[in-house]
């Protein structure tokens, strides 16, 4: 279509591109927007030429007119419901007005259900917004879903900027749609991370066969749209907030390169310590594996095949993804505790524990580490710690016996005694001398006794994939 650009720093306003779409007379469709206004199809009108773009614009602002259009849903704001606004817009869009216009023309419908701030300011400001659209005439549909947080504090600021979103994206999924990277890159464009967060993003039919989303999860985080993307063992991107909401979340944290038993055993372990609280018995817990954006550039730049590798072999053991950019565990419990109520627990291993009481992590905030921790147990929230072999002594470090510096023991001490930090002790002792770093290397000297430090779902992964260098004709040196 006409409206790929040449030159991408030269980046066109909002209301430039939605001028660019008007005029590209070959792109026709509808735009759906409930709970904020017309916030995205208000610049198409003031851009002029509009017309040549909107066959229909609709604000089903009432619950019960809503419910008419698109169907019954349990909330007003949701992914369902959205669906539901983009699926029947464009499919009666291409049925009034393909037998006449779709030999020449691309259809599409642009929908979003939106909670901007309320007079109270007492509501959660997100919205989710999508364009499902043909990205050329005759084609089958193709589509781009976002989940997005507001985070201006007044209600015509959150309006404004959900506006430019909406343009963005339609813009972006027209001109980009064959590169999709550059559909993120431009999301933002005009506002800044400051102003809206985008925590969830799907691309997916025609257009986008070729698309692996949790590539675009992760640039999400790298591009710092959000500081944290979840994805399932499947792939299948998830919106953090409807995930965690109301829910007793476990965390394991790791580079997880590869996956070993001892991971496995890590997160087994504090589960069942974590199913013996009180507060959480009965309780379906959300478990997830994180990984830190720190550990995807320890090498200096993300490398995509390494995340991947990464991410198959946490989904062969049917682990959720957390990819987060939180470093400090304090960031990591407050954004947990942004969706939850109840109680939260991070597994570790105690070279992670020993790392959470090094000062020097903690110079940037006024209150040193007193204060990281107060944010990071506020909300009594549990550290199960995994003790450590030390292979040319046999000795072992756990809780117990772990060395910290002189002024942190009474602190160390004391959060001990109140159960903020607990030892596992019910481990496979079997899985203390497997180490990530010893695996890869016996990966590529073609041990082939790497197999057994490794869930046998994660060994075949790694074999069909060839991932970490595994190589089948590699011999093992003898010496």
């Amino acid at each position: 279509m006409a409206l790929a650009p040449t030159d991408r720093t030269a980046k066109p306003g909002a209301l430039q591109k939605a001028l660019q779409i008007n005029l590209d007379l070959g792109r026709y469709g509808t735009f759906a927007e409930i709970g904020a206004g017309q916030e995205v199809v208000r610049w198409f009108f003031r851009a002029g030429g509009a017309a040549g773009t909107i066959a229909k614009s609709i604000s089903a602002y009432d619950m019960a007119v809503s419910d008419a259009y698109y169907g019954p849903c349990e909330r007003y704001v949701c992914r369902q419901r959205l669906q539901s606004m983009l699926d029947a817009e464009f499919d009666g869009t291409v049925r009034e007005l393909g037998p006449a216009r779709g030999g020449a023309t691309a259809f599409f419908a642009f929908a979003d259900t939106v909670s901007a701030r309320n007079f109270k300011g007492t509501n959660e400001c997100h919205g989710w917004m999508g364009v499902k659209f043909q990205a050329r005439p005759r084609e089958p549909a193709s589509q781009v879903i976002v989940h997005v947080r507001m985070l201006d504090p007044e209600n015509a600021q959150q309006q404004e900027a959900l506006g430019v979103v909406g343009v963005n994206l339609l813009y972006g999924a027209f001109a980009h749609h064959a590169e999709p990277e550059h559909v993120l890159d431009s999301l933002l464009d005009d506002l800044g991370v400051q102003r809206i967060e985008v925590d969830m993003v799907e691309f997916s039919g025609a257009a986008f066969r070729e698309v692996d989303n949790r590539v675009m999860s992760l640039r999400l985080v790298l591009l710092g749209l959000t500081d944290a993307a979840m994805f399932a063992a499947d792939g299948t991107v998830l919106q953090p907030s409807e995930v965690l909401y109301k829910r007793p979340i476990l965390v394991e944290r790791g580079s997880f390169r590869p996956v070993t038993r001892v991971h496995l055993d890590l997160l087994r372990c504090a589960r069942e310590k974590f199913l013996q609280e009180p507060a959480v018995r009965g309780e379906a817990v959300v478990q997830l594996a994180e990984v830190t954006m720190s550990s995807l550039l320890a090498g200096g730049a993300v490398d995509h095949r390494d995340f991947l590798a990464r991410a198959d072999l946490l989904a062969a053991e049917g682990l959720t993804v957390l990819i987060s950019d939180y470093f400090e565990y304090y960031r990591l419990a407050a954004y947990l505790a942004r969706h939850t109520k109840q109680r939260i627990g991070i597994a570790l291993g105690v070279a992670g524990l020993r790392e959470l009481f090094d000062e020097k992590y903690y110079a940037g905030l006024e209150g040193g580490i007193l204060e990281a921790f107060g944010r990071l147990f506020k909300n009594d929230l549990r550290l199960y710690v995994y003790p450590h072999l030390d292979q040319a002594t046999g000795d072992l470090t756990a809780v117990q016996n772990l060395e910290v510096a002189p002024g942190l023991r009474k602190l160390y001490g004391f959060l001990v005694d109140r159960g903020c930090i607990e030892q596992l002790n019910n481990f496979d002792e079997r899985c203390l001398p497997i180490f990530p770093a010893d695996v890869l290397r016996k990966i590529a000297a073609g041990d082939p006794a790497w197999e057994e430090m490794v869930p046998a779902g994660v060994a075949g992964v790694i074999k069909r994939c060839g991932y970490f260098g595994y190589r089948p004709d590699v011999v093992p040196a003898h010496g």
